[in-house]
């Protein structure tokens, strides 16, 4: 599947697409989609760029959702632990997940220079690191991958 998050799309539908899955997931789940994980949510997905947890509350300071680190803390640790945005390490950023509606071992471009990010899906067990992984009896959790580099745009300037 092609990566989101640099090509043109029809982000309106994209945000509402999102949103839409995390509201029937919550509901299916059962669990609390409050004001400010949905807010929180809506502004990872406003532009695809990665944001910090102080970016964050400034915004939410700013609606009155609350100021205080703990508020976009905990928002976004619920969003992450149920598949709704994900944690980019390089970044000490979070970016929401573009395919919320299924399980799957995302990828990160990561611009360095706007924080611009596209997600791929990845096929861990078919390629070299599931297969070492099978051959040492070793059992993969957890897999981040992360590549840095210029978005398209960034790259156009630059140039």
């Amino acid at each position: 599947m092609k990566p989101i998050g640099f090509e043109t799309h029809d982000h309106l539908g994209c945000v509402a697409d999102t949103m839409q899955a995390a509201e029937t997931r919550c509901a299916e789940k059962k669990l609390h989609f409050t004001p400010v994980r949905r807010r929180v949510l809506e502004l990872l997905l406003e532009k695809h760029r990665a944001l910090g947890a102080y970016d964050i509350l400034e915004t939410l300071a700013a609606e009155g959702l609350g100021s205080q680190p703990p508020v976009a803390y905990r928002a976004l640790d619920f969003l992450v632990q149920n598949g709704f945005a994900h944690r980019i390490e390089a970044l000490n950023a979070y970016t929401a997940c573009t395919r919320p509606d299924h399980d799957h071992v995302p990828a990160f471009l990561v611009c360095r220079q706007c924080r611009a990010v596209a997600e791929a899906d990845t096929e861990i067990t078919r390629g070299s690191l599931g297969r070492a992984a099978r051959e040492t009896g070793f059992v993969i959790e957890q897999v981040m991958i992360e590549a840095k580099g210029l978005c398209p745009e960034c790259a156009r300037a630059e140039a």
